[in-house]
């Protein structure tokens, strides 16, 4: 379930860096719960081929995040929101962003 959380995430953050069909299969996989035989078999390719797209877009999203550090920047901006040092209304600017 962590893997999950944790790739949703980095796809929330970089999905618009990613080709239409990595999107595509990401979704089916992590969103739709579809496993790799029926990603397979929706867009009539060999299981191994949606495999190693799924693998090669989860690799895209860690260096992504690597390079980019949004993930980790987000967290800590959350932290400090959390902590209650900003006032209320930046609080509520960031909100509703």
């Amino acid at each position: 379930m962590e893997e999950v959380i944790y790739y949703s995430e980095l796809y929330d953050l970089y999905h618009n860096l990613l080709t239409e069909k990595q999107k595509e299969y990401f979704e089916c996989y992590y969103f739709d719960n579809l496993s790799f035989s029926e990603i397979a078999e929706n867009y009539e390719v060999s299981r191994n081929a949606v495999y190693r797209q799924l693998k090669f877009t989860k690799d895209l999203l860690e260096d992504y995040e690597e390079k980019l550090l949004l993930k980790r920047k987000r967290e800590e901006i959350e932290q400090v929101l959390d902590e209650g040092v900003v006032s209320k209304k930046i609080r509520n600017i960031i909100d509703n962003n």
